[in-house]
């Protein structure tokens, strides 16, 4: 089996591929910022990967983070180790290229699942009638314009690094210019050219849907739900995308019937000590301590086996050596590093042994991480 690059010549081949394999037709990119990886058996394309260049919020800081995609296999090569060996190719390819994390949304979670990837998230929609989403007040919005993307996509990334998970939409994977393509983009201005807030949404369907409803106080967030409800025109239903978990409580504490729509996401830390150095860390602050791992990580040897992680002067790092008292198993990694799950809950599922307690004080309890986009 050959594993190379995906180039330009691939991408008929492979959007055929896909189009049997997982019955999509979204086009195959290779741009900066986009790459990805085929499967040859026999020298004929047998599966697919793409894996985007992004960079994740945890703790406040930004941690490089490969999003895996559109991973396809020929029906004609399943059972020959495939996708396991794509899977095996990208890491190497992520820690090459200093991207300490990888996630992925997948409709089928074993394959990943043995290559360390785990549930760390979620991906959340809510559905509501027109009828009862508040009026809220009126704000003084206008129609977005060319000109705003650089400030829309600052009051985005104000919300996003206070929720963890959440991508900060930058260059070259994300053109912060995307936003405007919407069939709405509101803008509530605020002073000095900054935004206070926006709302992004399209007709698809017979449902409005809400990708983008971002405000910075909860007035914001009211007025631009009046907003959406205003602009449904005959449309009975809303799909908000929750980018805010704050708007959810802004919408619900009404005892209205509404639908929650969740779907889990998978992390994986592929460089340990890289994504911890990258990781803010706001419950170090005052904390000095030092954690003996065993790491479990067949698939990714470079960051296996003793190591030591070190709580110093409000930082974290990690370093060989150590005496092993904490197993954890590639999958814990995850679930621990974006605080989805403690300590206990990786022990009752076999993943961890030892005592966790400076590794659970050290996530906190910041809220359940998030993604607000589809890769």
């Amino acid at each position: 089996m050959l594993i190379r690059e995906l180039t330009g010549d691939d991408a008929e081949r492979v959007a055929r591929l896909r189009r049997v394999a997982l019955g999509r037709s979204d086009p195959v990119e290779v741009r900066p910022g986009v790459r990805g990886l085929v499967a040859e058996l026999g020298g004929r394309v047998a599966g697919a990967l793409t894996i985007r260049e992004f960079h994740q919020f945890w703790g406040g800081a930004t941690v490089p983070m490969g999003g895996i995609g559109g991973v396809a296999v020929d029906p004609r090569a399943r059972g020959r180790g495939v996708a396991g060996a794509l899977l095996d190719a990208a890491l190497r390819d992520l820690r090459e290229r200093g991207q300490a994390l990888s996630a992925l949304h997948a409709a089928v979670p074993a394959p990943y699942r043995s290559r360390g990837w785990e549930r760390a998230g979620v991906f959340e929609h809510l559905e509501v009638p027109l009828d009862r989403v508040p009026a809220g007040p009126r704000l003084a919005t206008r129609p977005a314009e060319e000109g705003d993307a650089a400030a829309l996509h600052a009051c985005y990334c104000d919300l996003a690094s206070t929720v963890d998970g959440m991508l900060d939409r930058g260059a070259p994977a994300v053109d912060a210019r995307d936003v405007l393509g919407h069939d709405v983009v509101s803008v509530a201005p605020g002073h000095d050219g900054e935004v206070r807030g926006y709302l992004a949404a399209g007709r698809d369907d017979g449902v409005l849907r809400v990708r983008d409803l971002v405000g910075r106080d909860a007035a914001t967030q009211l007025g631009l739900l009046g907003e959406v409800r205003r602009r449904a025109g005959s449309l009975e239903r809303v799909s908000l995308r929750v980018t805010d978990p704050a708007t959810t409580w802004l919408l619900t504490d009404r005892a209205i019937g509404f639908t929650t729509t969740t779907s889990a996401w998978l992390l994986r830390v592929v460089d340990l000590p890289a994504a911890v150095a990258a990781r803010g860390w706001p419950a170090a602050e005052g904390l000095d301590a030092v954690v003996d791992l065993e790491v479990v990580d067949g698939h990714a040897p470079w960051h296996a086996g003793r190591r030591r992680l070190v709580v110093e002067g409000g930082r974290v790092r990690v370093e060989a050596g150590g005496s092993g008292a904490v197993r954890l198993h590639a999958r814990a990694l995850g679930p621990w590093f974006g605080g989805a799950q403690g300590g206990h809950a990786l022990r009752r599922a076999g993943l961890l042994d030892g005592d966790a307690r400076v590794l659970d004080r050290l996530v906190g309890a910041p809220g359940v991480p998030r993604l607000a986009d589809f890769f």
